[in-house]
């Protein structure tokens, strides 16, 4: 058989004794590799049902505290485990004790809310009443601070739908009650322009202390006001009873015109535009609160 007969299909190497070819593995010739069968996807792992049984009612002790801005929720811990927190005029030590919404939680024997407490002053204008009014279309001191906070502020006394002046808002319900209590009063400046002219010995039986039908209204000081007529008047007084100014000088024949709160326990209107509000600075939370 010669060489290169190629009958029996078989290739030989060139190489003397060479036998058979044997088939090459270069890259061009190399078997085709079948890809492995496909591993299923892993299954995604199967959280166990939520439970849906009742939510527990209240709000934690600690937060309820912490959210008060009476101190840190850590710290409120380690008050209540010193027996420094009552719920309802009972101390609670409980850690994980939850506070009802009825329920009245004091701290260091001051009432606390689950509120930040919130002190907002406001320079009323006239036309609003401080409380709710049944007049159609009327319109209260609670809309002029709307945008102010959403914590439940009230305010602190009164002034009458035409009366103007320093007005405080507060969800400090311990300082609201401070405040009120008639045996200490606050003390207040008001700027008073009445319908006709007053006398001095009329103004120094004001300062004497007028009766009226609720008691003796005292004042500190009145007086004319420098450059103005004499039925402008500045008078200072510590009475909380209701229209106390109005009554005051209703009783000696003369009616208020124009009244104006300027002054409110050492808070001033500086820098206060009629219509505006403001937030109380932490040194006048701290004054207003040792009155």
């Amino acid at each position: 058989m010669s060489r290169n007969d190629n009958s029996s299909g078989k290739k030989f190497s060139g190489r003397q004794g060479g036998g058979p070819k044997k088939k090459s593995m270069a890259r061009g010739n190399a078997p085709v590799k079948k890809d492995p069968a496909p591993k299923s996807a892993p299954k995604a792992a199967v959280k166990p049902a939520a439970k849906t049984g009742p939510k527990p009612e209240g709000i934690r002790l600690n937060k309820y505290i912490s959210n008060s801005g009476a101190c840190s929720r850590r710290d409120a811990d380690i008050y209540i485990g010193a027996g420094n927190v009552t719920v309802n005029d009972k101390i609670v030590t409980e850690m994980g004790y939850r506070v009802k919404p009825t329920e009245e939680v004091k701290f260091d024997g001051r009432r606390v809310t689950p509120e930040k407490p919130e002190y907002i002053l406001l320079n009323k204008p006239k036309g609003f009443f401080t409380t709710g009014s049944l007049e159609k279309g009327s319109r209260t001191v609670m809309d002029l601070i709307s945008n102010a906070t959403r914590a439940k502020v009230v305010p602190v006394g009164k002034l009458d739908r035409q009366a103007t002046g320093l007005l405080l808002f507060t969800n400090d319900g311990t300082l609201e009650k401070q405040l009120g209590k008639p045996k200490n009063g606050i003390r207040q400046i008001y700027h008073v322009e009445l319908s006709k002219p007053i006398s001095f010995e009329e103004l120094k039986r004001i300062e004497e202390g007028v009766t009226l039908e609720d008691g003796k209204v005292k004042v500190q000081e009145v007086s004319y006001i420098d450059n103005r007529p004499k039925n402008e008047l500045g008078i200072e007084t510590n009475s909380i009873k209701p229209h106390v100014i109005q009554r005051l000088f209703k009783s000696l024949g003369f009616e208020v015109e124009k009244l104006d709160r300027v002054t409110f326990g050492g808070l001033t209107k500086k820098d206060l535009p009629r219509g505006n509000y403001r937030t109380l600075t932490k040194q006048e939370i701290i004054n207003i609160k040792m009155l």
